[in-house]
């Protein structure tokens, strides 16, 4: 095994267990608040809070790093992630619920460019592909084994929320505790968004679409679970079913990525991701119905984040890829914040079932415009498009720069 993998098992370790209590929590919440009477307009706005603390935290977060270091930084983040933890059952008020996912938010997001910060600095030409293809398996394996964990105890008592917090405190041991000294830390400087549109109008559109859809089913899955009925053990599989989907459909679709052209892709995946929510709005109830479904659309929606980041790059220099990151990160952020509100106002309105209408239209507009834009500019030459690198839009913008130069390294390879 290769230093860099040899070294990095701390990192691994307390990662798969910081993911276990951050899916944990999500999907508590969602349990918990149908439980507290909360309507599925409110938990939209408690699940969004997310994704505000997080857009946030991800710009600010290298600001306060460059100031008081990395250890610091990620003990203070991490002792407010298990405080609000705990909070939760005590306070069960809407707007404290919506500020303590605001917190938790800006912290998960500082954690994880603290984290893959570490990571980066363990890894080198050699292994940089090994490493981040690792790190993301351990995150989303640490989602799926957060949703078994929801099945340990009563959703609607205060032992799950300390869980959590002491599953992601002990997180914080094994990578605190690392012998390796911080590494120093440098962040590209976000491209515009104007500039950015310019390059790739189908990139910083259909990101901002997909966000949309991902706020919506990482947000709100569990909470359309608990309004349809579903017991605690069902919600737990189904959540956990979809990050599965996405898991394993990441490489298939990454190997047709790289010799076929992109666009066509992203109108077959999106429309196919699309098709399979509405055959779930039209049709009645049946579990495991909605298990296999829900597999597919998991596995077709996630996938086109890389697919995506992997599209844009084919238009931009070498250089640029860094700096672009930044803003593809930005506005996927944007449209998360906007998808968790969409569907709970939907549902409040219109029944719990509209949430798969949104998902089947949404996706499907992804997949228009990308027929629209194929009649707007030709596709670059499979031979010259740059090669695809599996990311989620749980990373932070460094883990996405250790992406773009893993990119970078192998169109190099591929010229020489």
């Amino acid at each position: 095994m290769s230093v860099g993998l040899t070294n990095s098992w701390p990192l691994f370790l307390g990662m798969l267990m910081l993911m276990i209590g951050n899916g944990l929590q999500g999907t508590l919440l969602g349990v918990r608040g149908s439980i507290e009477g909360f309507d599925p307009t409110t938990m939209s706005w408690v699940m969004a809070g997310y994704y505000i603390g997080f857009l946030g935290g991800s710009r600010l977060a290298p600001l306060l790093i460059r100031r008081v270091g990395h250890v610091r930084v990620f003990a203070a983040l991490a002792s407010l992630i298990s405080a609000c933890l705990l909070l939760f059952p005590v306070f069960t008020i809407d707007f404290v619920w919506f500020f303590l996912r605001v917190v938790i938010g800006f912290c998960f997001s500082g954690v994880y460019v603290v984290s893959e910060s570490w990571l980066n600095d363990f890894s080198d030409n050699r292994n940089r592909g090994k490493i981040l293809s690792l790190y993301l398996i351990i995150q989303t394996l640490g989602l799926v084994l957060a949703q078994f964990v929801l099945n340990i105890a009563e959703v609607n008592g205060y032992i799950l929320f300390i869980l959590a917090s002491v599953i992601l405190s002990l997180s914080f041991a094994p990578i605190l505790l690392t012998v390796t000294p911080a590494p120093p830390f440098e962040t590209t400087k976000p491209m515009g968004l104007k500039k950015l549109y310019q390059t790739s109008p189908l990139g910083v559109v259909g990101l901002f679409i997909l966000g949309a859809i991902l706020g919506a089913i990482f947000g709100m899955t569990a909470i359309f679970g608990s309004e349809i009925g579903m017991s605690v053990t069902e919600i737990s599989i189904f959540v956990a079913t979809t990050y599965f989907g996405g898991l394993l459909f990441q490489m298939p679709i990454g190997w047709l990525s790289d010799r076929v052209d992109r666009r066509f892709l992203i109108i077959i995946v999106s429309a196919t991701g699309g098709i399979f929510s509405l055959i779930l709005f039209v049709m009645s109830y049946n579990y495991l119905i909605y298990l296999v479904v829900i597999f597919f659309i998991g596995g077709m929606i996630n996938p086109l984040y890389s697919l995506f980041i992997a599209y844009t790059n084919d238009f931009l220099e070498h250089d640029d890829m860094a700096a672009a990151a930044g803003g593809l990160i930005f506005i996927n952020g944007l449209g998360a914040i906007i998808g968790p509100l969409a569907v709970g106002f939907l549902m409040s309105n219109l029944g719990p079932d509209v949430f798969f209408a949104y998902l089947g239209l949404t996706s499907c507009l992804i997949s228009a415009y990308a027929l629209y834009r194929r009649t707007q500019r030709e596709a670059p030459l499979v031979s010259e498009t740059y090669s695809y690198t599996t990311i989620t839009p749980s990373l932070s913008p460094v883990a996405v720069e250790v992406a773009q130069e893993i990119a970078i390294e192998a169109a190099l390879e591929d010229e020489s």
